[in-house]
């Protein structure tokens, strides 16, 4: 029986020239919809020639990659091998053509093979290969899981990647050290595992890194957070208070933090720490980013987190941005950091603000409860992993005793940021270190309001255009509290 297939989408990619229809579409037995990939400028005849070409320099292209090269080196020393073997069976093909011709054979024998295809779609944020017998996972960023029509053809093909991949970045996979934490050289971060730890075959998990940062415009468009709730984040970032971003896995945690760095003033000094480089911040500011690295083979030159923040604070930030807060050492001199006048922007794994409070005043953090009140708002990031839609679940600001007090929380019925409480704790702050007034808060919040209106109306989406809006705004409404308090 045929199976009746329902075409849900399709686009097109150019990768390198090579020219692939992708299509999602829906049979009604699939439990999910398929991601299918069909490369349109090369003919199944071409194919088959470049199958011998394949076989007239693969051997050699192996045995280079068991030396200690790059696979960027040893496709540039092959391309002009390859050149001269497509000349003999394409001798009226053009320069454009024989280019595509080569980083198709590259791409498919000494890169990642349809991987490379898959990594070239921005609307993918995970890539997933089970084991060889599966065809390989993506998550979309519309579509959530997707089965593709890919599929690795053997274990060792898999392991064969992931030891390229390692190559590249100084890292190694085997039986003896069968787990990898490494990253591609566009930044998207990769696990992968050997058999028998993962006990139906090796894996791969590549995380994009968003070519495309998240700016205050695309969560506001995509009703991930509300007007208010976004004026209200501004307003503490404005003022230089702390914030934390809590959230589950894959919630949008990092993507909000991005969100947060629209709002920070380009005449101050912001130090970024991550495990791997993912936050994109506006041209316009004075920002330094800083990435931990993992020790060689022989346990030498490791740098941690918390190295990287006890460093940061003898580098003058007025800023700090840490990508994970994991441990009572690094969460120890974060919160100094805040009692000394600096303002930090973390992220945390919890699911809701009690949560949040309670990680960090239990193990493994371990925080007296007393130096909580330094964080002046927690913002919670939520996914639905049934729709795929991330949400901001709560905004809560912390009371001087260190308790969550929620002011904004989501509405799932309705799909609404709703306003819960006045803020106090957080007015309080303003008005002694600005001088204003209740109303005058509120005054100011609802231009913050007027100006994310208008970034929307007008689809202004670059990260770089709206850190120069914002400096221009902050030009005509200096409203920050005084340096050093």
């Amino acid at each position: 029986m045929i199976k009746r297939e329902k075409v849900i989408d399709t686009y097109a990619l150019n990768v390198n020239d090579i020219l692939v229809d992708i299509s999602i579409v829906s049979t009604g037995e699939d439990p999910v919809p398929v991601y299918k990939i069909s490369i349109t400028n090369i003919s199944e005849v071409t194919k088959i020639i470049l199958e011998k070409i394949r076989d007239e320099f693969v051997s050699e292209a192996t045995s280079k990659l068991t030396e200690e090269e790059t696979v960027f080196n040893i496709q540039e020393q092959f391309r002009e091998n390859i050149l001269k073997l497509l000349a003999k069976y394409f001798p009226n093909a053009d320069r454009k053509t024989m280019d595509m011709l080569i980083n198709y054979i590259l791409q498919q024998n000494i890169g990642l093979g349809n991987i490379d295809i898959l990594l070239k779609d921005t609307n993918l944020e995970e890539v997933v290969i089970n084991n060889s017998v599966e065809p390989v996972w993506v998550y979309h960023r519309k579509y959530g899981w997707l089965r593709t029509n890919v599929l690795v053809p053997s274990e060792s093909r898999i392991r064969h990647y992931s030891t390229i991949i390692g190559r590249d970045v100084g890292k190694e996979i085997t039986l003896l050290t069968p787990l990898m934490d490494a990253h591609l050289k566009t930044g998207d971060r990769v696990n992968a595992t050997l058999t028998p730890i993962s006990s139906k075959g090796n894996t791969i998990t590549i995380r994009k890194f968003a070519v495309k940062p998240w700016t205050v415009t695309d969560f506001i468009k995509d009703k991930t957070i509300s007007y208010e709730g976004a004026a209200l984040l501004w307003m503490a970032v404005q003022n230089e208070l702390s914030v934390i971003i809590s959230g589950g896995t894959a919630s949008g945690k990092t993507s909000m933090l991005n969100v947060l760095s629209n709002f920070f003033p380009s005449n101050q000094r912001i130090i970024s720490i991550e495990d791997t480089r993912e936050l994109m911040l506006p041209n316009a500011l004075h920002w330094v980013p800083l990435e931990t690295s993992l020790p060689n083979p022989e346990g030498k030159g490791g740098v941690e987190m918390l190295d990287l923040i006890v460093n940061s604070l003898r580098m003058r930030p007025d800023r700090i941005i840490v990508g994970e807060i994991r441990r009572k050492k690094e969460a120890e001199v974060l919160f100094e950091a805040m009692h000394t006048g600096h303002s930090v922007y973390g992220t945390l794994h919890a699911n809701n603000v009690r949560e949040t409070i309670n990680r960090l005043v239990n193990p493994p953090i371990d925080l007296p409860k007393q130096l909580i009140p330094a964080i002046s708002l927690i913002a919670v990031q939520h996914i639905n992993r049934r729709s795929g839609k991330r949400r901001t679940l709560q905004i809560a600001e912390v009371t001087p005793a260190g308790d969550p007090r929620v002011l904004m929380q989501l509405n799932p019925v309705r799909d609404s940021l709703d306003i819960l409480n006045e803020p106090v704790t957080i007015l309080e702050t303003l008005a002694l270190y600005t001088g204003f007034s209740k109303s005058e808060i509120y005054a100011d919040m609802q231009s913050k309001i007027a100006v994310l209106r208008w970034l929307v109306a007008r689809n202004i989406t670059d990260v770089n255009k709206i850190g120069l809006i914002m400096s221009k705004y902050y030009l005509n409404k200096p409203f920050m509290k005084p340096k050093g308090v």
